[in-house]
């Protein structure tokens, strides 16, 4: 065969594979509003980098007539690529080809991929679009599976995963983004769910739309699985980038530096009269954020979900840092069950791949109640408390006006490990509130006596003095100068080094 006739050939067989399920299919996935496997590489990549492997690939099955159908690449596209000149590993799953179920072939596909990262020390990037195991493969497909989640376990923590689920995910298909870092879904055009509507109506008689059982709002929103939402593809992947610049590539780096072009020393007079005079007034936390951080620009990560703690990215002299944050504005800020998981995760990931931390205190305590009891709250919480003492990453601590109780302990105090803490002069810490506080000391003492009582307790107890006094609180500030104090504390705690006990890992109370 002539030279010329064998790159005819390979010209050939890359439009092929690149037809995925033909153009039928292709048109189809265009109709329903969500974009082919491959243009949703090239968005997310930047232009001309994807290097793809495995392009040729196609299933061994031979069983139910499946040896005549055959698609070059078998429903999945995997390769490399970057992402602001950094490498990622990404597949892609094609939904025109099987439905986007997983073969072993598929599943080989990816392991080659997720093994190459791990080596090379780069995030993996899936972006799924699958109705799960492929049946004709039965216990082969099965299998593929469970290879996956096993290197998704073993990567946890060394190099960031990020799921986008951008098609209806079922059974496996969910369960290896489940245990990725970030999940992100796109409004009416994706679903995630362990067991579909119909099974559901089998088994339960329970009748659900596929949207309320597992629409990008259902897992944003009620269950917290997911933690972004995105309007279509597109977004989705723009989405993904701007993640990828505050986090990086592994463990043993750190988050890309970006030039700082916000003033370091810039002061807010605003925030002097940010928090009411009356402690019982909310305001919005994140007016206090976007003040301080660099160019207001704030990643919030679940913003949906347990809306009365904010957790996400920001930049503060061009480094990358996680914030944690009580919201006032929501049930008063305190910390619940949802609350709790939702702020340990974000925490854990934080101190995973050396991302600072900056914890914003207005906690009035915990929500109390049977539902919460019932629930586990006790567990839960510890959760949190957990996260924030085990991590080793510089932790900077700004108490705004409450911090009650052991609510107070848990969200990163000195006394589990916070490297600064500062307060505004508007803080209160104490064990309770100053009503509560005065109804059990005094009981027995009349009502006017009462009232005096708690104007002393507020003035003695429920102020930042008392804290600062005993070295719990390092410096009493100027709200107005919280943005130049955070940036002193960081550049002061850049070389931190710590590390906790040698272990095969502690058993956080899941």
């Amino acid at each position: 065969m002539p030279l010329r006739e064998k790159i005819a050939k390979l010209e050939e067989k890359h439009k092929l594979a690149e037809l995925g399920g033909g153009q039928a299919r292709i048109d189809k996935q265009h109709k329903l509003g969500r974009k082919t496997a491959r243009e949703r590489v090239y968005d997310l990549l930047d232009p001309g980098t994807f290097v793809e492997t495995d392009k040729f690939v196609v299933h061994k099955t031979t069983d139910f007539g499946m040896g005549d159908k055959k698609f070059l690449g078998d429903g999945v596209i995997t390769g490399y690529g970057k992402i602001d000149g950094r490498l990622v590993y990404v597949f892609s799953q094609d939904f025109t080809v099987f439905g986007g179920s997983l073969s072993r072939t598929n599943a080989n596909k990816i392991i080659k991929i997720m093994d190459l990262a791990l080596k090379m020390g780069a995030p993996v990037i899936g972006l799924n679009d699958s109705g799960g195991a492929r049946i004709q493969e039965g216990v082969e497909s099965l299998a593929g599976y469970a290879d996956i989640f096993y290197r998704n376990v073993k990567s946890s923590g060394v190099i960031p995963q990020i799921s986008a689920i951008l098609g209806p995910c079922a059974g496996g298909a969910v369960y290896s983004p489940a245990i990725t870092d970030f999940i992100m879904m796109v409004k009416e055009t994706s679903y995630m769910f362990v067991t579909g509507p119909d099974v559901i109506k089998t088994v339960t008689h329970e009748d659900v739309t596929m949207e309320d059982l597992g629409g990008a709002m259902t897992h944003n929103k009620k269950s917290g699985v997911a933690h972004f939402t995105a309007e279509d593809d597109e977004q989705a992947m723009m989405m993904i980038r701007e993640l990828m610049s505050f986090i990086p590539s592994n463990n043993m780096q750190e988050a890309p530096v970006k030039p700082c072009t916000d003033d370091l020393t810039r002061e807010e007079p605003k925030l002097d009269t940010v928090v009411p005079v009356d402690p019982n007034k909310p305001y919005d936390m994140k007016e206090i954020i976007t003040s301080v951080i660099d160019n207001a620009h704030f990643l919030e990560v679940q913003p949906y979900f347990a809306p009365n703690i904010i957790v996400g990215f920001a930049r503060i002299g061009g480094k990358s840092v996680g914030i944690v944050a009580n919201q006032p504005q929501m049930l008063a800020g305190v910390l619940d069950i949802d609350s709790s998981t939702k702020a340990a995760r974000f925490v854990r990931f934080c101190d995973a791949f050396n991302i600072p931390l900056i914890v914003f205190e207005d906690v009035p305590g915990f929500l109390p109640g049977t539902t919460q009891e019932y629930g586990g709250i006790i567990k839960h919480g510890a959760k949190l408390l957990y996260a924030f003492a085990e991590a080793t990453v510089p932790k900077i601590t700004v108490i705004t006006r409450k911090a009650y109780g052991g609510a107070y302990d848990v969200m990163n105090s000195k006394h589990i490990g916070a490297d600064i803490n500062y307060a505004y002069p508007t803080a209160e810490i104490a064990v309770m509130g100053p009503d509560g506080a005065v109804n059990i000391i005094y009981r027995n003492e009349d009502e006017e006596t009462r009232k005096k009582r708690v104007d002393e307790y507020r003035e003695n107890f429920a102020s930042p003095y008392r804290a600062a006094e005993l070295g719990y609180i390092d410096e009493i500030i100027y709200p107005r100068e919280t943005r130049k104090k955070l940036v002193e504390a960081l550049e002061m705690t850049k070389n931190k080094s710590e590390s906790n006990p040698p272990k095969k890992h502690g058993n956080i109370p899941l």
